[in-house]
Order: structure tokens, then C-alpha cells, then sequence
């Protein structure tokens, strides 16, 4: 019974932090708000009429709510470049940042799941997903192990957290007996749900250009490189914006990370640019059509154009020393490395890999109005989530949350 009253102390005064802030805080939560708004009349237009309002076809089955699951299930798998060092090798300097990735890895898996849930055409058709009732087919289809992993993970970053703060709201330190063992399950499971998500596309046979052995360590070299890439933002905003304190030695490991992630990441994309354009056979259409257009038919050039250079000019930036200590080209740095990355492993990776069709048909794809409306208001879920278990946890780390006794 104590416990239980802990636990409704802790959501009244969880609720009360985060409905309270300064004016740019409210204005943050207010914008969220209303692109969740925007994301869900689109939806309910998609709901209404049918995937044929997105610019899906049965060509290119694929398109921006699947790019982005896949460069999210990235991002999630991210946290565990800060639980490693702090639960496992209990280095202190990355002890402050570590509760912020984990709450990132938990707004990224919730993004993941809306997006599967869009992408899919409605929430009624998921009871196919639920193992018993649905055809789950298990463990034959690679997506069930998929649905597996990603729950798995959501699990893991939402009880070691939750036991850590729910000891630390009472005044008291957390038993590392009860958490390390899931923080070194959660070390495997976070390479497991990006290799799985990997094997998806890598065991379509059909599909040569995902039928690649170097599928999987590139999925987690670049999820490496763009995951800490976006904590070390978030954490400079939330260095410049709360007085939580994070240290300037913690974002330089942090940046270590990226930097080693980005080069490894950059290696695999000149190796696979070799494997494509040096001896070319009929299966590097995909490739060809990607990077320079196939039988006039160009509409991926500005993106995936867009996204090489920028990943080289991070990658050259982060690898001096010198550069790399300099706040402002950090930021910048990490900022345009996500951005690269995203491109890269969304268009990038998932519409060529419907180009051309089984009988050399060239269908294009472009993202309509309603699944960008859809993309920017789970997005903005994701952002909101993550704003809302930050404050709390910042809350509770500086003292400000507390439980008392005397409470009714």
C-alpha cells in the first residue's frame, strides 16, 4: 500500500511539473500540441479514404512512414551507447546523460510503433500482430521477431528508468542487484532490434539492393552515429534551458562515439559504392537509379545528393580534434549528421529498393500532403513524450521532486 501511494504521489506531482514552465516552455508545448492536431485530422483522412491518399502504390509499397520507423528503431537503439558506460562500466561521466537517452530510446520506440500503425493503413487491422489471435506466424516472418524486440525494448527503457527515479523520488539510491541485470539485457537487445529490423529487408532476396551481407553492421554503424549525434543536441538544449548539469567531459565522450560511428558508418558507404558502380550488373539498377537516375527518371537525386556530402563534411568536422571541442561546430556537426542519416537510411535505403519493379517498370515516389502531415505529427508525439518524461526525471534528479510522508 505504501508503494502504491508513492506511486500516486509521484503522478500528481509529475503532472503538476509538467503543466508548469516558463513561457518559451509553454509556446514548445503549445506548437507540439498543435502538430499532433495537424498529424491526426491527416490521419483521419487516411483513415476515411485509404492508403491511396498517401503515394504508395502496389509498386513501391514502402515510402516515408517506413523510412522513418526504420531510421527511429536507429535512434532507440542509440541509448545504449550511454547505459553501457554508466551501468555496466560505471563511468561517471556519462551518468547525468544517461536518463535523458533512455527517455529518448522511449519516445523513439513510440514513434516506431505509430508509424508501423500508419503504415499499415489503420489500428484494426493490429490484432494480426498479437501472437494467438492474429496471423503472427511465428517465428517464420521476420517481422513478428521484429514486433518481438521493439516491445521488448520499450519494456526494458521504461522500467529501469522508472525504478531508478521511482527510488530517487523517495530519497533513496537504487539497488544496482535489481537493475543491472536488465541494464546488460537491454545492451544485447538494443543491437538485436536493429539487426532484426536489418534481416527484414536483408532476407528479401528479391530485393538486391537490401540483399547485402554489410546490411546489418551499417544499420548499426549509422544508428551509432545519428542516435548520440541528436542526444548531444538535446542535451545542449536542455544544459542551456534547465539547471540540470551536464558536463562539458560528457559530451566530448559522447562526440567520441559519433565520431568513430560516423568514419565506420562512411567506410561502409565507399565499400558499397564499390560493390555497385565498379563491376555493375542488372542489380545495381537500384543503386544506379538512386545515385544518377535510370531512363530519365531522377526524383531521389536532390535527396540522396543532399545527404553524402553532408555526411562526409560531418564526418571530416568530427574527426579533428580541435573542431570537435568547439561547441558551435559540434552542434553543427551533429546536427547535419542526423539530417544525413536520415535521408540516407529513409529515401535512401527503402524506396530504391522498389526500383525498378519485378518486370523493369519504373514507378516513382513521392510523399503526398497527408503522410508528411501524418510523418510531422508523430514526430511531434515523439517530441512531446520525451519533453514530458525529461522534465520529470530532471525534476526528480535536482531534488525538486520529492515524496513527503506528511502527504494525503
Amino acid at each position: 500500500m505504501k508503494q502504491l501511494k508513492v506511486f500516486r504521489s509521484l503522478v500528481k506531482d509529475s503532472f503538476d511539473v509538467v503543466t508548469h514552465g516558463t513561457v518559451k516552455y509553454h509556446i514548445w508545448m503549445g506548437f507540439l500540441t498543435f502538430m499532433m492536431l495537424v498529424g491526426m485530422y491527416c490521419y483521419s483522412i487516411q483513415l476515411n479514404e485509404g492508403l491511396s491518399v498517401t503515394g504508395m502504390t502496389d509498386r513501391v509499397s514502402w515510402g516515408l512512414y517506413i523510412s522513418n520507423f526504420t531510421f527511429l528503431v536507429g535512434v532507440a537503439a542509440a541509448a545504449v551507447m550511454l547505459v553501457m558506460p554508466t551501468y555496466v562500466l560505471h563511468d561517471v561521466d556519462f551518468k547525468q546523460a544517461v536518463l535523458i537517452g533512455e527517455g529518448l530510446a522511449v519516445a523513439a520506440l513510440i514513434m516506431c510503433l505509430a508509424f508501423v500503425i500508419a503504415d499499415m493503413g489503420g489500428p484494426s487491422v493490429l490484432w494480426h500482430m498479437i501472437p494467438g489471435l492474429g496471423v503472427f506466424n511465428f517465428p517464420n516472418s521476420m517481422l513478428t521477431w521484429d514486433v518481438i524486440v521493439l516491445n521488448g525494448y520499450l519494456f526494458l527503457n521504461i522500467t529501469i528508468p522508472f525504478y531508478i527515479l521511482f527510488r530517487h523520488y523517495q530519497g533513496k539510491e537504487a539497488k544496482s542487484k535489481v537493475y543491472v541485470p536488465g541494464a546488460i539485457l537491454s545492451v544485447f537487445w538494443a543491437v538485436g532490434i536493429h539487426l532484426v529490423t536489418a534481416f527484414l529487408y536483408q532476407g528479401l532476396q528479391a530485393r538486391p539492393f537490401w540483399n547485402n551481407a554489410l546490411l546489418g553492421p551499417r544499420f548499426l554503424a549509422s544508428a551509432f552515429a545519428a542516435g548520440p549525434a541528436l542526444i548531444i543536441l538535446v542535451l545542449a538544449i536542455i544544459r542551456n534551458f534547465t539547471a540540470f548539469k551536464i558536463e562539458d567531459k560528457t559530451l566530448k565522450k559522447i562526440a567520441m562515439v559519433v565520431t568513430v560511428a560516423a568514419q565506420i558508418n562512411l567506410i561502409m558507404l565507399i565499400s558499397e559504392l564499390f560493390k555497385e558502380f565498379y563491376a555493375p550488373t542488372h542489380h545495381s539498377e537500384s543503386a544506379y537509379y538512386l545515385f544518377f537516375g535510370l531512363h530519365g527518371k531522377d526524383a531521389l537525386l536532390p535527396w540522396i545528393w543532399t545527404a553524402i556530402p553532408l555526411n562526409v563534411l560531418a564526418t571530416v568536422l568530427l574527426t579533428f580534434h580541435k573542431l570537435r571541442n568547439n561547441p558551435k561546430i559540434l552542434y553543427f556537426s551533429c546536427f547535419i549528421l542526423f539530417v544525413a542519416i536520415w535521408i540516407e537510411k529513409g529515401f535512401g535505403l527503402i524506396v530504391p529498393g522498389f526500383i525498378p519493379g519485378p518486370y523493369g517498370k519504373i514507378a516513382e515516389y513521392t510523399p503526398t500532403g497527408v503522410e508528411i502531415g501524418v510523418t510531422l505529427g508523430i514526430w511531434a508525439l515523439g517530441a512531446f513524450v520525451f519533453t514530458v518524461l525529461a522534465k520529470t526525471a530532471i525534476g526528480i534528479e535536482l531534488g525538486e521532486l520529492r515524496f513527503k510522508n506528511n502527504k494525503n
